[in-house]
């Protein structure tokens, strides 16, 4: 199999504002089942016919109930439903936390006439606490029932301390027609690249072999949700899963320029997602882009790009709107990377700061009315070599304080 890109200049894909039953042949679903006490917390996301499904998840040690039984369903290669609740984690809950889990995954297949295997569960909420299985069964025949071709209720269940539900969807032209991605997502808090750091699905319509899928989502993923950080915190209930089911009736190959193509689309959907992940980080005000050039290779790019996006210093100067271009200097320099700091050069937006590891005094305020704007890049060129990456961030301000030192209650 080729090697995935996500950087095909030549692919042709649009973005519109769909959600996740853009492509032919799903169905959606949000309810109230009472894991929360008002607020939508059980989605279901279904497709007509048979699919094939492909995931990523989190690295870290501890992994939710949730994330190892749909480990063990992407391993199989295929699947018609994802079930997911909000409100709890599942994680931390010993051998119940695991029966609860596969609880799921079976009330819903007895109840669409699926076998279990073939339905990936998700949780997402407070770690350490049992699921109220009352609640949910309660609620699977609930979502069921409110099955229907929007996913805007589904994309509302899956929040927590969001604000604002994430969905994109993209058309895709390949050689034997368009094929249709739709995607939703969760995530404010507790993200950092380590995988998918947050929750994320993903639908096609496309004919897409289970190995090929999981190829085009592992490349989609790394240029999207793995580039993007709020607090430096990766969550244990991580996971990403793409659905392929075909209801197009175009194939994708496992090479070439349609392979690309779709990998393009995908990871175009992908990435606009992670992107409103960052936006609505918890009490962020601005979506920062910190792109690191020069670097000696991929690898000490995207450590330092990384090391100046979680820095605190970094974040909270951003915040006060401050053109502090020394603590970012000072950041890429503890990044253990190769640098010339006589080389060196910062921009704001196009405002160049920092010229030969030296401020330039004369732009400072142009740069500080750069910093006013939502939405920020910064660019450091280490001087090194040619490897460049992007990471994209939050500012870091009293509100994530606030929400975070009161999370449990």
């Amino acid at each position: 199999m080729a090697t995935a890109s996500v950087s095909v200049s030549d692919s042709i894909h649009e973005l519109f504002a769909g959600d996740i039953t853009a492509p032919a042949g799903y169905r959606a679903a949000g309810v109230h089942c009472g894991l929360k006490r008002s607020k939508l917390d059980l989605a279901l996301i279904l497709s007509d016919r048979p699919a094939t499904v492909a995931g990523v998840f989190t690295r870290n040690v501890v992994k939710a109930a949730p994330v190892l039984v749909s480990q063990r369903v992407v391993a199989g290669g295929a699947a018609r439903a994802i079930l997911c609740n909000s409100g709890n984690a599942n994680c931390c809950t010993g051998e119940r936390g695991m029966n609860d889990a596969q609880d799921m995954a079976s009330q819903l297949a007895e109840e669409l006439g699926l076998v279990s295997s073939h339905v990936a569960v998700c949780s997402t909420g407070h770690i350490g606490a049992w699921l109220d299985m009352a609640a949910v069964r309660a609620g699977i025949p609930k979502v069921v029932a409110e099955l229907g071709s929007s996913g805007a209720a589904a994309a509302e269940a899956v929040l927590t301390t969001d604000t604002v539900p994430k969905t994109s969807a993209a058309r895709i032209r390949l050689a034997g027609g368009e094929v249709v991605v739709g995607g939703m997502s969760k995530g404010a808090g507790m993200i950092h690249p380590d995988m998918a750091t947050t929750l994320c699905f993903l639908t096609t319509d496309a004919a897409v072999p289970a190995p090929v899928l999981q190829e085009a989502l592992g490349a989609a993923i790394d240029g999207s949700f793995n580039c993007i950080t709020v607090d430096g915190d990766t969550s244990t209930n991580d996971t990403a899963l793409a659905l392929a089911n075909g209801a197009a009736g175009v194939e994708v190959p496992d090479s070439g320029p349609d392979f690309d193509a779709f990998v393009a689309g995908l990871a175009a959907v992908a990435l606009e997602l992670a992107k409103m992940v960052v936006r609505d980080a918890e009490g962020g005000t601005k979506l920062i882009g910190v792109t690191v050039e020069g670097a000696a290779d991929a690898a000490e790019a995207k450590r330092a790009a990384n090391t100046i996006a979680t820095s605190p210093l970094v974040k909270t100067a951003f915040y006060g709107c401050q053109a502090n271009w020394g603590r970012i200097i000072a950041a890429a320099g503890r990044a253990s990377v190769a640098m010339v700091e006589a080389e060196t050069r910062i921009w704001f937006n196009s405002v160049l700061v920092a010229e030969g590891g030296m401020v330039v005094d004369d732009n400072l305020a142009a740069a500080e009315a750069e910093l006013r704007k939502p939405n920020v890049d910064v660019r450091i060129d280490l001087a090194s070599g040619a490897a460049a990456t992007t990471v994209w961030t939050s500012d870091l301000t009293e509100e994530y304080i606030r929400i975070n030192g009161s999370y449990i209650s």
